[in-house]
């Protein structure tokens, strides 16, 4: 749809130039007794105005005949990033068109840039520190939209990544703390992506994530055999799907220097503590459903549990 009115602006763009054209090779409108515009004479007046609307024409028609190009050869996360580089070298490419067609001193156009350029570094320090962490989400892409990651204090799912801020949908944050949408959309600075840590809880690639549950126990339990139920729960409940996971995350480690053990499937960890014994169930489960997953497998711990009240006992205490 956008590539039509591509091709329409630059057709545009291309007439425009030809009225300037020959504007410029009629009849002088001076002799039409057409006002002059302070020491511009009315035709060199009307040609520029008609070359800068071909310039600014032929860069919006160029931009959307090539953005759409682009994007249809990209995957859908990527096509948000490419947008906004090619709106980023159109419209420079465009300004600088522009200003040139209206000053008609080029050389002189590109120092005045270079020296306003100085000056807006100085007076935007915050804002082009933005703009240059867009630049490096652009190539190092610690995140792109549809992520869910944590910024500083804010947690969300990527919606936008403008020039200078990137929109998350609000997880978790003061109105919620389980991992679910609070409803609200907060707006980051990128600078943040260059002087704090960014969370992406997709990693390299993988939406999977080690979670942990914790279920107490009072010291009389037998150890082992709750151990056993609760890895034996977590295996039945996850099936394949952990370990699809486990082999990804064992080829995200080949391709670094780190060197871990990946237990194959759900490991229980114990901890002790005053006067009960936590048991932390280990486990890999996708980012977005490890709420309702961590839900699911403490019922079905706690029945299995409740059918072996000889083998298993809870601490006696209401401070749990």
């Amino acid at each position: 749809m956008r590539r039509p009115i591509g091709y329409a602006s630059v057709a545009a763009a291309l007439v425009a130039a030809v009225a300037a054209g020959v504007v410029r090779a009629a009849t002088p409108l001076a002799d039409l007794a057409v006002p002059a515009l302070g020491d511009t004479p009315p035709d060199a007046a009307a040609a520029t105005a008609l070359l800068a609307c071909s310039v600014a024409l032929a860069a919006n028609g160029a931009y959307l005949v090539v953005s759409e190009f682009a994007v249809g050869r990209t995957t859908k996360r990527r096509a948000h990033d490419v947008r906004n580089v090619l709106r980023l070298v159109f419209g420079g490419l465009a300004l600088a068109g522009v200003l040139g067609v209206l000053t008609d001193q080029w050389v002189g156009l590109l120092v005045s840039l270079g020296v306003v350029g100085v000056a807006i570094t100085f007076a935007l320090q915050q804002p082009l520190l933005s703009l240059v962490g867009w630049f490096y989400l652009v190539v190092k892409r610690p995140y792109a939209v549809g992520d869910r990651v944590q910024l500083g204090d804010v947690s969300g799912d990527v919606v936008e990544v403008d020039f200078l801020v990137t929109t998350l949908w609000e997880v978790n944050g003061p109105l919620v703390s389980t991992n679910q949408p609070s409803g609200r959309v907060v707006t980051v600075p990128n600078s943040l992506v260059l002087s704090s840590e960014a969370v992406n809880f997709a990693g390299a690639g993988s939406p999977y994530v080690y979670n942990e549950l914790s279920v107490q126990v009072a010291y009389e339990t037998d150890l082992e055999f709750a151990r056993e139920r609760m890895a034996g729960v977590a295996a039945d409940y996850l099936g394949e799907e952990m370990g699809d996971a486990v082999d990804r995350y064992r080829d995200r480690l080949d391709e670094t220097a780190v060197d871990l053990d990946v237990a194959d499937g759900p490991s229980v960890n114990v901890v002790q503590r005053e006067s009960w014994v936590e048991l932390r169930l280990r486990y890999l489960v996708h980012h977005r459903r490890a709420t309702r997953v961590r839900n699911a497998l403490y019922e079905r711990v706690l029945a299995e549990f409740n059918e072996a009240p000889d083998r298993v006992a809870f601490p006696v205490s209401r401070n749990r």
